[in-house]
């Protein structure tokens, strides 16, 4: 069985290594195929499919789009695209701009409550300042001492109701899966587990979803319990989608799972690669 990664980050977004780092990383634990998947920005998948190359590892050009749905910030993962297609770059640059405005806004909204230096502490942490982002955030208020870990902080400071949390201009639903439909990829929903989405909710979700074309659903995931693998097999079955499976990889010591090191997809689940 083929060790598949469609899902991880580098410093071009918001991981810790830089992309090359993250190929050499996912070679060494043994990944067969894998996705660099950067929130809106395609900067890193250059370098990370030169290391592929070298080490005899196949490579699948990822994105992960940030969207907004019934008041939500979602997930879509784009894979196997073409990264010069016009459409898909104008899309990923109009959700990347106003990110350090939303970021200033952010700081002003934790110096309210007594925690200062925010903005210039997560841009410490942003190697692109284009893509500022909570997870920078996040670093710095561990840095801070304000919280034990990363998870904490987003759960205390950085989702929706909580002191840190600014709303931003993303992307539609039907605007994401036409950009990467349009470049000759696949649409995926990334982490399902993850979303605040009654039952009700989520498969209103996933029949729009499919509607504007998407194909598939992430069924393993780093973030994801062995419950939400049985129940997002039982959708993928269920809607006809392709099943993915991805880390979310971030960075040693921050993330729940290391590239590579998931469970196989469940018997009975057309796997997202063989679309590739």
């Amino acid at each position: 069985m083929l060790n598949v990664d469609l899902h991880c980050h580098s410093t071009v977004s918001d991981g810790l290594l830089p992309a090359a780092e993250v190929a050499r990383r996912a070679a060494a634990n043994g990944v067969d195929m894998l996705a660099l998947t950067d929130h809106d920005e395609l900067g890193g998948l250059a370098a990370a499919r030169s290391v592929a190359d070298d080490h005899g590892m196949r490579f699948v050009n990822g994105v992960e789009v940030s969207i907004e749905w019934g008041g939500l910030q979602i997930h879509i993962l784009g894979l196997g695209f073409d990264a010069d297609d016009p459409s898909l770059n104008a899309g990923l640059s109009s959700i990347r701009s106003g990110r350090a405005e939303r970021a200033q806004r952010m700081s002003a909204d934790l110096a309210r409550i007594g925690i200062h230096g925010c903005f210039d502490g997560a841009m410490r942490y942003a190697e692109n300042p284009n893509l500022i982002g909570r997870s920078h955030f996040a670093r710095y208020l561990v840095e801070c001492g304000v919280s034990k870990d990363v998870r904490s902080v987003f759960e205390s400071y950085l989702v929706p109701g909580r002191p840190g949390y600014v709303e931003h201009r993303w992307a539609t639903l039907k605007d994401s899966v036409d950009w990467i439909l349009g470049a000759g990829g696949v649409a995926a929903v990334a982490h399902p587990g993850r979303y605040k989405l009654s039952r009700s909710e989520l498969r209103r979700f996933l029949g729009e979803f499919k509607d504007h074309g998407g194909r598939a659903i992430e069924v393993v995931s780093g973030s994801h319990s062995a419950d939400n693998v049985i129940l997002f097999s039982r959708f993928a079955r269920e809607y006809g989608f392709m099943a993915s499976r991805g880390s979310d990889f971030h960075g040693p010591g921050e993330s729940l799972v290391d590239l590579g090191n998931l469970a196989p997809l469940p018997e009975g689940l057309i796997p997202v690669w063989e679309a590739f």
